[in-house]
């Protein structure tokens, strides 16, 4: 039995998988070496009645997360699943190579994420380019849902908003200007709570202020790392995976057509695109 996760900050996908036949689906909280360490891992595991009932069976995990940046971090990830599933072998890697194996499998393409985070990367059919991209909710993730919310919040805050969206914010989430400050700067994982506002915003995606948002959050994010990437070969089919992409798709392919930039596919859960690809090599 093989296992395959994607996991980004909010939650992580699951699938395991017998040769071509998918035992179990499910989802669990997200798994971040960034805002989780190796005990908080493990007890989550603990926790979840599938993983419990299979742990002995599964033989090797293909495991990505967008907290996979560093050795020690994927170290964190590592470990906490090699002592859970003591009879498998653990890959752990980032999530934008699960982005490129689900969008372009071995084929090269510009491969983007646009969920609770932002990423971009050059895969060139085998290995994704390393770049100085992905810094996070605080310097990057233009275009994500903590980025949309970030300035959701901001023109709540400074009475930017319209009158009939602001008045919608207060009488679905009931937050004050003390409690927003409060849970970006002194609670814990304030980047879960910036990226939760992706349905309100849907919701309201017809209002203008709200549309202008989220398209100066798309032409950033295509200005700052898909322009760039590719510059070397303009050709380059360019691809998108995550639930921001996938819930205002129209929006962000009218961003990208206006930069005169095609977009090839996007694909909202990449998780059934990995486990045919790693199903087919087990």
């Amino acid at each position: 039995m093989i296992a395959v996760v994607y996991s980004g900050s909010n939650y992580a996908d699951w699938r395991l998988a017998i040769r071509d036949k998918t035992v179990a689906t499910f989802k669990t909280q997200g798994i971040n070496p960034y805002f989780s360490d190796e005990a908080a891992i493990r007890a989550l595991l603990n926790k979840n009645i599938n993983l419990i009932h299979h742990a002995e069976e599964i033989k090797k995990i293909y495991f990505f997360t967008a907290g996979a940046s560093s050795p020690e971090r994927i170290k964190t990830v590592h470990d906490a699943l090699a002592t859970f599933f003591k009879h498998a072998k653990v890959y752990v890697q980032h999530d934008i190579l699960a982005a490129a194996i689900a969008s372009c499998r071995e084929k090269k393409g510009v491969v983007c994420i646009l969920g609770s985070g932002s990423n971009a990367a050059y895969y060139d059919g085998r290995k994704i380019v390393p770049n100085n991209y992905g810094m996070g909710y605080i310097l990057g993730d233009e275009g994500s849902a903590s980025w949309m919310g970030k300035m959701l919040l901001k023109g709540f805050i400074n009475e930017t908003l319209p009158e009939k969206v602001s008045k919608k914010f207060t009488k679905r989430y009931d937050y004050d200007r003390k409690q927003i400050l409060d849970k970006v700067y002194r609670q814990s994982q304030p980047a879960l709570f910036l990226s939760s506002f992706t349905d309100f915003i849907h919701d309201n995606q017809d209002d203008e202020y709200i549309k202008n948002m989220v398209a100066a959050g798309f032409r950033e994010f295509i200005a700052t790392y898909v322009v760039p990437l590719l510059r070397p070969e303009p050709d380059t089919p360019v691809y998108f995976v995550g639930s921001v992409a996938a819930t205002f798709q129209n929006q962000l392919q009218q961003s990208a057509a206006n930069m005169n930039i095609s977009i090839s596919n996007i694909i909202k859960e990449p998780i059934n695109n990995l486990l045919k690809y790693y199903s087919s090599k087990n």
